[in-house]
């Protein structure tokens, strides 16, 4: 086997260096956040249910490539099945397909035949309820969450209170979604898709005040009603850049602090690395001809 020439070998090691660039891990939308399964399983001896269901999460998931929320029924007079999704706002109709397509095969690990359930992943839900089953408030939390970090004083409080208040005003202008970043605070708010606005300012109202009161000076905090859901983050080196379909208000900051800076990183290091490697490649070239011409 024959090997190339020292000094070509470091040239192709190093453009081979150079050119290859960090890839970017995107965002895990199918993280699961919550479940909520109904105790009471429903009888099927011929299968109706489940072929209902089926049709159901049929019609849902085909539904989410061209729409970011669609609720349906399925079956008979006798096991109607009522079920929607919702993705998040900011979601493509390709992640949100994709997303919603994984929640028929863990609704039915999670929750098995029961005559409700609700799925939560972190870009998308799905729920489904039996015919008859009993109604819930849409101010009912379903679920919360508040990160382990406290940051008492700063004037913390005051700018996540204040970027709560900017997002509680856009998802009403919004129509039913809004996200923001407001001094360091990233915040976000949506509500089910067929609620008015009127009903959906009332229901994230309701969400910001449990999320102040069951979070406290927590750095993040995500609360989940029946009818909608916020969440908040703060990040202390400023908001990293979001692609985001939505609007942002005039009290919104875009910071790409914490993306760019790890790319200007990449860059100087690679940088440096790639010219002290083609240094050691000049030297060893050079004193490989030094050796030829002392023989």
């Amino acid at each position: 086997m024959v090997f190339p020439s020292e000094p070509f070998f470091c040239v192709l090691l190093l453009s081979s260096f150079l050119f290859v660039s960090p890839s970017q891990s995107a965002p895990d939308y199918s993280i699961l956040v919550y479940k909520g399964c109904a105790k009471q399983a429903f009888q099927d001896p011929n299968g109706v249910y489940s072929q209902a269901i089926s049709a159901l999460f049929g019609s849902l998931v085909s539904q989410s490539t061209k729409t970011k929320f669609f609720k349906t029924t399925a079956g008979t007079s006798q096991t109607t099945i009522t079920g929607l999704f919702q993705c998040r706002g900011d979601l493509s109709n390709t992640d949100c397909y994709n997303c919603v397509s994984k929640l028929p095969i863990l609704t039915d690990k999670l929750c098995g035949k029961t005559i409700a359930a609700r799925i939560q992943l972190y870009g998308c839900y799905i729920s489904y309820e039996v015919a008859g089953f009993a109604q819930i408030s849409g101010m009912e939390m379903l679920y919360k969450t508040c990160g382990a970090k406290n940051l008492a004083g700063g004037g913390f409080e005051e700018r996540r209170d204040t970027a709560l208040s900017v997002m509680q005003n856009g998802v009403v202008s919004g129509h039913g979604y809004f996200a923001t970043n407001y001094q360091s605070v990233y915040v976000l708010g949506q509500c089910e898709g067929d609620v008015g606005d009127s009903d959906c300012g009332e229901c994230v109202k309701t969400a910001v005040q449990r999320a102040q009161v069951e979070c406290g000076n927590a750095i993040s905090g995500q609360i989940y009603l029946h009818k909608c859901f916020i969440s908040y983050s703060y990040y202390a080196n400023g908001v990293p850049r979001r692609s985001s379909s939505s609007s942002s208000s005039s009290n919104s900051i875009s910071s790409g602090t914490g993306q760019n800076t790890g790319k200007t990183v990449a860059i100087i290091v690679g940088g440096a690395a790639g010219v002290g490697f083609l240094v050691i490649c000049l030297l060893f070239a050079r004193g490989l001809i030094k050796k030829h011409d002392d023989f």
